[in-house]
């Protein structure tokens, strides 16, 4: 779009007559208006002119040599890139009403008639472009309010601090068609700064936390948006910036989005940078938000965890609790460890679901786990007096994988009973594999089989772990189980294991991960 026709003040004009006398005496009288004047003297030159110049405004004589300033006009009109440009129509031949009426009705935005007044023929350049002027300015302003939406659902949708600065860095470049870059504090006080160009995003990239820290103190902006003009910025050290800070709380570090002045060159322009500030504000808010809420979560599912796992000489054990990605939900994976009278009962479990209930969930049933423990219950009878409490507790949300181990050194066995879980991995000199130990998962009142005893050599490792370690979308679950098999080895360090386990098999996940092993030494 012409940036002549949308800023006011003079225009291009293109005067298209093939008389020297009539084009002279027109282009005349529009320099002197202060116009800017191209001329053709035929058809055939005006639509080349008109492709590879920008025009604010036609003048068109009727009677061409090689073609009808009719045809013209519909020419004109028809192509998109020109169909805006206002075409005055000039005749000294074809003077009648029924003249005009073709004229007007084939696209011509005024008709005059020879001889005209140099008034009046000014005074119809400048209305038409008036109207053209207006009609440009209210489509480039539509074109960046459509780019505007479009910027500000993905600055929304952004899941990371890193992603927001991105998609607002990429959205204020597209808005404001120049280089733009937004600055997002993470609620760690990582300062993440995205830099885009026009249309065309670049490498994101993140500054030392002071240099920005500081600037952003020294402008010290308030609550809202505040537009601010700077001679420089840590990440513009050579040209002064035009930026929008936006802060939602007092202590809340501002977001802010800068560009350079030339992007911004009205007051439209300062508004839709503020709007996108004010948008990437709110979504900073809503991410700082689930950070909180989902830490405060984290903390309670942690809290219902074992602080400390018991310390018997005989038998080493090692526990690792890694909740989903930082976007997911809190979900009810649990482990526990309960010493009886010379015995170990190890539990590890999963509650259906990820949010606040199956955590809920999750701590009831550690609790009940305990207390029929105490009271002295075997595992399969655990298990059957924990399906009925949540088939009746919670009939819909209860659903919960357990898988019990109780270890009795003296008498070198373990007794195991399971319910729905991955069932236990055992590593010894023969290999790792799964035992085959089967049951119905609680909460479903399925009536389930007596516990199975098990002989525990010295130098067998047992793993217990949840599914989010052997579950991926696309992958087959005995795939997964198949992958975790191949990976363990009785002979590795068990913190070793742990930890190479995770970084193999655990990475990325959209579940919790609770992971347990114990080893009989030899």
């Amino acid at each position: 779009m012409n940036p002549t026709a949308m800023g006011g003040g003079p225009a291009r004009v293109l005067v298209v007559d093939d008389l020297d006398a009539s084009r002279f005496i027109a282009c005349s009288w529009l320099r002197r208006s202060g116009h800017t004047v191209v001329e053709a003297t035929t058809a055939a030159e005006a639509l080349v002119a008109l492709e590879t110049e920008l025009f604010d405004l036609v003048l068109l004589d009727v009677h061409l040599p090689d073609m009808s300033g009719y045809d013209v006009t519909e020419r004109i009109k028809a192509d998109p890139r020109t169909s805006s440009i206002p075409v005055v129509m000039l005749s000294a031949t074809y003077i009648e009403p029924e003249d005009k009426v073709v004229g007007l009705t084939r696209g011509a935005d005024a008709y005059l008639t020879e001889p005209v007044d140099p008034g009046e023929l000014l005074a119809n350049v400048e209305a038409a472009l008036r109207y053209h002027r207006a009609r440009a300015l209210a489509e480039h302003l539509a074109a960046k309010l459509t780019r505007l939406t479009t910027s500000t659902f993905a600055i929304n949708a952004a899941m990371t601090f890193d992603a927001l600065a991105e998609a607002a860095a990429i959205g204020a470049a597209d808005v404001l068609d120049g280089e733009a870059t937004a600055v997002v504090t993470s609620p760690s006080g990582v300062v993440c700064v995205a830099t885009a160009g026009a249309r065309r995003p670049e490498a994101r990239f993140r500054l030392d936390n002071a240099d920005v820290g500081n600037w952003m103190a020294a402008l010290n902006p308030g609550v809202g948006v505040t537009m601010i003009e700077a001679d420089a910025a840590p990440w513009h050290p050579e040209s002064p910036v035009t930026a929008a800070l936006a802060r939602t709380k007092p202590r809340r570090a501002p977001i802010g989005i800068a560009v350079l002045p030339s992007a911004v060159t009205g007051d439209d322009d300062r508004n839709l940078l503020r709007q996108l500030a004010q948008a990437t504000a709110l979504a900073a808010e809503g991410l700082h938000t689930f950070a909180e809420e989902h830490s405060l979560a984290l903390t309670l599912q942690r809290s219902l965890l074992p602080r400390t796992l018991p310390h018997h000489p005989e038998l080493p054990m090692t526990a690792r609790y890694v909740p989903a990605s930082s976007n997911a939900e809190i979900g009810g994976d649990f482990y526990d460890v309960i010493e009886l009278d010379g015995r170990m009962l190890i539990a590890i479990g999963d509650v259906c679901g990820h949010s606040i209930e199956a955590a809920t969930v999750m701590a009831e049933v550690r609790h009940t786990l305990r207390a029929y423990a105490v009271e002295g219950h075997r595992p399969a009878e655990i298990l059957r007096r924990t399906d009925l409490l949540l088939e009746r507790f919670h009939p819909t949300g209860g659903l919960t994988t357990m898988c019990l181990v109780l270890v009795d050194l003296r008498a070198g066995t373990m007794e195991v009973a399971n319910a729905g879980h991955v069932p236990p991995l055992i590593a010894d000199d023969q290999g790792a594999r799964y035992l085959p130990v089967k049951g119905p998962l609680l909460g479903i009142g399925l009536d389930r089989p007596e516990a199975t005893e098990l002989p525990l050599p010295r130098g067998t490792t047992v793993l217990l772990t949840t599914d989010g370690l052997i579950e991926r979308p696309g992958m087959d679950l005995d795939e997964g189980m198949e992958k975790l098999r191949a990976a363990v080895s009785h002979h590795d360090d068990m913190d070793e294991l742990a930890d190479r386990l995770l970084t193999e098999l655990g990475q990325g996940k959209q579940d919790d991960i609770a992971l347990f092993l114990l080893r009989r030494l030899a």
